[in-house]
Formats: structure tokens, C-alpha cells, sequence
């Protein structure tokens, strides 16, 4: 098959910290099909090149001073940039040309449109000029801006036309089923790579970088709103009381930082929690590998933005490092709770506090939910079955 990829995220260079699950679906696709993955241009990234296989081709958008993919996203950049503001119709007409310019060029078989919006919305359109069938695949962070109006329409057309939409969880499929009703729908995870997150990673030299000679926590992920961190350091000094030893590593960076950083230190927690920064993907597997526990205190917040799945939460467990995630979107789909990991009420520090205290102590419980989580994923989450199970998908479309 000749498969055209669209999407907003994907890594920019060698060592980018930026979510590659799109990138790792489309090269294993490419070990037996050509596939281009077309994503916007942003500085210092090349317009053209190839990736393990993988043909990227690169769009600019506006101008040379691009600023509304990447480093967050599309929903926070709009928040933070005057700039971004101006650029989402810029965005669509640039990659509805340049789809255009491929499909002329290229013998393009089926489209995978990741995000309802822009992406799917663009796919249709050329699907009514060209005809090719296009699959979309929603994230979850595109379904909270289809509440308004405008995206909302943009988004219908999208799902009308498509002739499947996948979702990565069942609260995902939720969502999308909440706003519209949808013909053909399936729910088709993200993956996790067996081998870049594995206990064979554990390497003794992360707890000297931190100087952690105690239990060892880890959270890593964007420092945003969602991800539900203030509520990991309010449960934090009765976790020190328990274990006066202990250290939280934060690995990620975003717009709450220097915010939490503060409130870190009014608490005092100075000697116990260290905002490590952004670290290289494929570094990921020996932090996570390393940890004691992996807590990702996750939340609904106020516009309804959550965690479509938690890819997160399936490199630790396939690392071997047990898990405590936040009840909400499809974090469920991957901790069972006492059996996987541990669940937690939303925003709830005391409950927080109290499932990290019992899982630091019982060292025999993390061993039996590593082992039961390591089983789950590899049924369900294996990069390879993943990339399967879509690829059986275009085939059948086709």
C-alpha cells in the first residue's frame, strides 16, 4: 500500500522530545508498505528527509515564523501566542496544498489522518476531489475543541466521510460518540516499544544523577494543567513523613513549571523533589526502569481536557516500575485497578499520598502488578500488534 500520514505531532529531529507514537506506527507500516508522513515545518527541522524508512515531508505554514505545532501542542500555543493565533487558517489551506501536491506526484492508496481536526477535516476534502478513503484517528485532544461551533462542523464533515475512525480508548470512543454519531468506529490504542522500555534498562547511574539514596518516585510528562502534578506535591510530605528518604523526579517541562517549582519550595520539599527537565525519547526506558513507582496524577480539568489513553503509563509498566494514575479517560483501560497499578480519585492528594505509602512499602505487591501490567500490555499494547491490527484495517478498507 502507499499510505500518506498526516499529522501535527511528530518528532522534528535525532534526540526531539516531542511524543513520537505517530512516527513509530509509521515505521513499522514501512517495513512492508510506502509511507509518507506529512507534518508541519518548524525551525530547524528539515523539510525533507528519511526516517528509518519513513518518508517526512515537511510543510511550512507561515512564513518562517511558525509557532502554532510542537512544544504542547496546538490547544496550548493558541493560549500563550499572539502569534499562533493567527495561524491555524494558514496551517489548513498550507497542508490541504501540499496534500494536494502529493497525491498528485504519488500514487496515494488510502490517507491516515491523525486528529478529527484539522487533519480529518483536511482528508475529507480531498477525498471529495480525489476520491481516496481516508481512516482518523482521535487522540482525545482534539475532541474537546469540536464543543464549539465552528470546529464542531469542521469535525462532522470529517467523520461523515471517513471511512473509519479509530479511537485509542474507550473513553476517547466516548467522547467522540458524545458529539456525534459515527457509522464506523474501532478502538485501536497507541503502542509501546517492548524494547525501548524494558527492566533491562535499570541502570544504577539515574539514582546517583539525583542523588537518590532512598525510595524513588518518578513523574514524567508535560507539566500542564491536566497532568495533575500540584496535586502529586500536596500528598508528597506525608510520603516523606512515611519515608524520610524518598525523592520525586519531575522529567518534562511546560507552562506550569516555574509555578510548581515554587510551590515545591514553599513546602519545603526542596530536598525531595527535583524538576530534572526535558530528557531524549529514547532515553526515557532507564529513568522509567529505574523508579521505584511511576505516579501520574491525572485530571479532568474545567474545559474537559483529560488523558486519551496515558502512553506514559504503558512505558513504565513495560519498564518494570510499578503505577499509580488518576481515574479519568483512558487511564483505566490500562491500570486495572490492584491488579495493574493503582487508581486514584481525581485531584484527591490524601487518597495520593496514601496509595504511594503503600506501594513504596510493599515491595512484593509492585512485583505482582509489574508482572500482571507487563502481561496486559504485551496483549494489547505491543507496537507490533498495534501496527497489525491497522494495517488488517487499511487492507480491508481498501
Amino acid at each position: 500500500m502507499n499510505i500518506l500520514v498526516t499529522a501535527t505531532t511528530f518528532p522534528r529531529w535525532d534526540g526531539d522530545s516531542e511524543p513520537g507514537f505517530v512516527f513509530y506506527l509509521s515505521r513499522l507500516l514501512a517495513k512492508k508498505h510506502k509511507v509518507i508522513c506529512l507534518v508541519p515545518w518548524h525551525p530547524g527541522a528539515k523539510e525533507y528527509e528519511e526516517m528509518d524508512g519513513v518518508k517526512v515531508v515537511r510543510f511550512k505554514y507561515f512564513f518562517g515564523l511558525e509557532r502554532l505545532c510542537y512544544d504542547g501542542g496546538i490547544l496550548a500555543n493558541l493560549k500563550k501566542s499572539w502569534l499562533a493565533k493567527l495561524q491555524p487558517p494558514f496551517l489548513v489551506k498550507a497542508q490541504e496544498k501540499a496534500i494536494w501536491k502529493i497525491v498528485k506526484g504519488e500514487k496515494i492508496d488510502l490517507i491516515h489522518a491523525h486528529w478529527i481536526v484539522p487533519q480529518g477535516f483536511i482528508a475529507s476534502r480531498i477525498k471529495r476531489m480525489f476520491g481516496i478513503p481516508f481512516v482518523v484517528t482521535a487522540h482525545a485532544g482534539d475532541i474537546f475543541p469540536l464543543k464549539n461551533p465552528f470546529f464542531r462542523r469542521l469535525g462532522r464533515k470529517a467523520l461523515q466521510d471517513c471511512a473509519v475512525c479509530t479511537v485509542n480508548s474507550e473513553a476517547t470512543g466516548k467522547a467522540v460518540s458524545d458529539l456525534y454519531s459515527v457509522k464506523n468506529m474501532s478502538t485501536i490504542p497507541m503502542g509501546v516499544d517492548l524494547e525501548q522500555f524494558s527492566p533491562k534498562l535499570k541502570d544504577n547511574k539515574v539514582k546517583k544523577e539525583f542523588d537518590v539514596t532512598g525510595e524513588f518516585l518518578l513523574f514524567v510528562g508535560r507539566i500542564a494543567e491536566k497532568k495533575g502534578l500540584t496535586y502529586l506535591l500536596d500528598a508528597m510530605p506525608a510520603v516523606v513523613k512515611k519515608f524520610p528518604k524518598v525523592k520525586l523526579v519531575v522529567i518534562g517541562d511546560g507552562p506550569l513549571k516555574t509555578r510548581l517549582e515554587a510551590q515545591a519550595s514553599a513546602m519545603k520539599l526542596d530536598g525531595h523533589v527535583i524538576f530534572a527537565g526535558k530528557r531524549k525519547n529514547e532515553d526515557l526506558g532507564k529513568y522509567f526502569a529505574s523508579a521505584d513507582v511511576f505516579v501520574g496524577p491525572s485530571i479532568v480539568t474545567d474545559s474537559g481536557d483529560t488523558e486519551g489513553l496515558g502512553v506514559v503509563f504503558l512505558e513504565a509498566i513495560a519498564s518494570g516500575t510499578a503505577v499509580i494514575g488518576g481515574n479519568v479517560g483512558g487511564v483505566p483501560d490500562i491500570i486495572k485497578d490492584g491488579k495493574t497499578g493503582l487508581l486514584v480519585e481525581e485531584k484527591n492528594s490524601k487518597e495520593l499520598s496514601k496509595k504511594i505509602v503503600e506501594l513504596l512499602g510493599d515491595k512484593k505487591k509492585r512485583e505482582k502488578m509489574v508482572k500482571a501490567g507487563q502481561k496486559h500490555i504485551k496483549d494489547n499494547y505491543d507496537w507490533e500488534k498495534v501496527t497489525k491490527k491497522f494495517e488488517d484495517l487499511f487492507k480491508k478498507i481498501l
